[in-house]
């Protein structure tokens, strides 16, 4: 497999796995350990050692109801998944700050994947929005031009009735004195 298919591939492995949680783009600690191959709690422990280099913006615990939502999402199979840990979810930003935590090889290559990752999903987002914007000018400006077309449509309608009536006057029968004709 070519570096640009295997990049492609990681890439769309590493998309299915970002998630929107509190309006955010987010990656579930469980998903980023089976990323960078190590384990769960390895992962955690990283951060917690480094807990400063991870404000709320950067990473989160996530609370019960946005487990349960999870689940009923099929983000995760059940809350037994989590092996009764509090999941994390980080950011893009504390995606960005797990590569001075974690250091090895792979996980390198990995938190560049993900950054790449987040910028495309970034710019499908800001193209959907000026698609939208693109859709929305369309529809005003027909909805313009059906204003103007039942404004032609009612003159021409007025048009006809002035030609039928003008037609009628022309074709009356003639009131008053008519003079013989021999």
């Amino acid at each position: 497999m070519s570096t640009t298919n295997k990049s492609l591939q990681q890439e769309a492995i590493i998309a299915s796995k970002i998630i929107t949680i509190r309006e955010e783009k987010v990656i579930l600690d469980i998903h980023l350990a089976e990323l960078y191959e190590v384990e769960t709690r390895a992962l955690k422990q990283a951060v917690r050692r480094n807990a400063d280099r991870f404000p709320d913006d950067f990473m989160y615990k996530l609370t019960d109801a946005e487990i349960e939502n999870m689940v009923s999402q099929n983000v995760i199979p059940s809350k037994k998944h989590l092996g009764g840990a509090v999941p994390f979810a980080f950011t893009e930003n504390g995606v960005a700050m797990l590569s001075s935590v974690l250091k090895s090889k792979k996980a390198i290559e990995i938190n560049i994947a993900i950054i790449r990752t987040f910028t495309i999903l970034r710019k499908m987002l800001l193209l959907q929005k000026d698609f939208k914007h693109e859709i929305d000018h369309i529809k005003t400006l027909l909805g313009e031009h059906d204003n103007k077309f039942m404004l032609i449509f009612e003159y021409l309608k007025q048009l006809e009735q002035a030609k039928q009536e003008d037609l009628e006057y022309k074709n009356r029968k003639p009131l008053g004195y008519k003079p013989k004709t021999d």
